[in-house]
């Protein structure tokens, strides 16, 4: 491993670390490179932190950047996790630790460890909701009840694991026929959502709408993060359908957005989201820089789930946590998270 030493005993290392990050258009990201730097930074390190605007080419140049300028280690929140391959064996060659974080970096034998959530988790509370939301387990409740899928872009690695772990728990009632899915539309290609982008699903559930709504009643959409599911929820309402309403769809979510949990707090659409609380994230990311730093194996709770088509990845997962309109408040204001006042206040962060 490079830098540790044999005995236990400090290396030579200084921590000196980049952060290469995807995207400012999420407030999850913004959170989270800030915390990285903050931690690191607390420790005596020093840091680069750089946000790569959605583009592959972009990120690249920033992690080449950072390596020419001499960092020890990388933490990278991967745009295009199959993009990487090149610029990480130029990094490992150099002795560079590198930390895929969150989004597991594929096709190379060049990550040493994986820092994230347990993402099919992530899926199972998310159709759980929707389960509960409609009572489908209750005694005599036969359906069916009619949904739609949609998943995360195909060039994050954890949108697999988002899907599957919703499918799985759906499956035994889409078999039984509680649960229907009138496009047909199943599989993660056709499900997926590019970049993450409310604005891409916003016109592919407006497609499905004129497609397969027009005669009958949707009750569910399975909306893997915030940006999406507030895509879904603009489109539904431009269909006539108003949110509060029983007729409005259940729809999911993920990452505890603010406008989202606006939105899950007055009864404006979205109903749930998934909270990783990416202050916990950052500590483990930034906790495995210092191990390192001192010598130390960095703790890791997982060796057999995260398969980057090279090798079992080291990996240190989180639980994410459920939540709906009856526990935002304690989960996410109560752990000063959020604020209520960044609820009140909170705007939408994409173009629509």
């Amino acid at each position: 491993m490079a830098g540790c030493s044999t005995d236990g005993e400090s290396s030579s290392l200084s921590g000196f670390t980049g952060i290469a990050m995807p995207t400012q258009t999420s407030d999850r990201w913004v959170i989270e490179g800030g915390f990285l730097e903050q931690q690191l930074q607390e420790a005596g390190y020093k840091t680069i932190l750089q946000y790569g605007d959605d583009d592959p080419e972009l990120q690249i140049t920033q992690i080449r950047s950072m390596v020419d300028q001499g960092v020890e280690f990388l933490i990278i929140g991967a745009i295009d996790n199959r993009s990487l391959g090149e610029i990480l064996a130029t990094a490992k060659n150099r002795g560079v630790t590198i930390i895929s974080y969150d989004r597991l970096i594929l096709d190379t034998p060049d990550v040493d460890y994986y820092a994230s959530f347990d993402n099919y988790e992530v899926g199972v509370l998310q159709a759980k909701h929707i389960l509960d939301r409609l009572g489908v387990q209750e005694e005599g409740v036969e359906g069916p009840f009619n949904i739609e899928l949609f998943s995360g872009s195909l060039d994050d690695s954890n949108s697999q694991y988002f899907f599957q772990g919703a499918l799985d728990t759906l499956e035994r009632y889409t078999y039984s026929g509680v649960i229907a899915i009138p496009s047909n539309e199943t599989e993660q290609e056709v499900t997926s959502t590019e970049r993450w982008s409310g604005a891409v699903a916003m016109d592919r559930m407006t497609r499905l709408l004129e497609d397969h709504y027009e005669d009958r009643e949707l009750h569910a959409v399975l909306a893997p993060y915030d940006g999406i599911s507030r895509g879904v929820v603009y489109a539904l309402e431009d269909f006539g359908l108003a949110p509060g309403t029983d007729e409005f769809p259940v729809v999911t979510g993920q990452d505890a957005e603010a406008l989202s949990v606006q939105f899950i707090r007055d009864e404006k659409g979205q109903s749930q989201t998934v909270f990783k609380d990416t202050r916990d994230l950052a500590a483990v990311a930034s906790g495995m820089v210092k191990s390192i730093v001192n010598g130390n194996d960095p703790e890791v709770n997982d060796l057999g789930t995260y398969n980057n088509g090279f090798k079992f990845v080291p990996s240190y997962l989180l639980q994410p946590v459920n939540i709906d309109q009856s526990n935002w408040e304690e989960e996410l204001v109560g752990s000063e998270y959020l604020t209520v006042e960044d609820v009140d206040n909170a705007v939408e962060p994409q173009e629509f």
